[in-house]
């Protein structure tokens, strides 16, 4: 049952593709500039490298968990997703909410994420793509 609500709920989410700038603006409004000592380019960065700004975005990993959403976020330790085995969900979410155009839950759960030890490391796409470049691109002509 709890899996059919769940495949229901992804069905139904009002996925969203962003462009760059519209995404940019999205984060600011969220207090993502500077959140964590991250510039909202390192948001942005991530964002495109994880999911190409899409909500709607999933990724099965090998170990049986899957990223979900616009950050990519996993279901080993941030969601529950009823199938990945000894899930912790510190964000106390579902993960079919990450799926949705509602953001605002994402970018909550995103902000936990980074405060944990690993920081805005945890991403694997940030730590390749985004870390030590210079990310000015991401935000260039938004107006944030």
């Amino acid at each position: 049952m709890k899996r059919l609500v769940f495949l229901l709920l992804a069905a139904v989410a009002s996925a969203r593709v962003y462009d760059h700038c519209e995404w940019a603006r999205v984060l600011k409004a969220h207090g993502m500039d500077g959140y964590y000592g991250h510039s909202l380019a390192n948001w942005v960065c991530l964002s495109k490298w994880e999911s190409d700004y899409n909500t709607e975005a999933i990724h099965h990993n090998s170990d049986g968990s899957t990223d979900y959403g616009i950050f990519q976020i996993n279901s080993r330790y941030w969601c529950e997703d009823y199938r990945t085995p000894g899930g912790k969900n510190v964000c106390g979410i579902l993960c079919s909410e990450l799926l949705t155009g509602d953001v605002s839950i994402a970018i909550r759960c995103a902000k936990r994420v980074v405060q944990d030890p690993n920081g805005i490391g945890a991403w694997v796409a940030w730590r390749n793509h985004c870390q030590y470049q210079d990310l000015s691109s991401y935000v260039a002509g938004c107006g944030v």
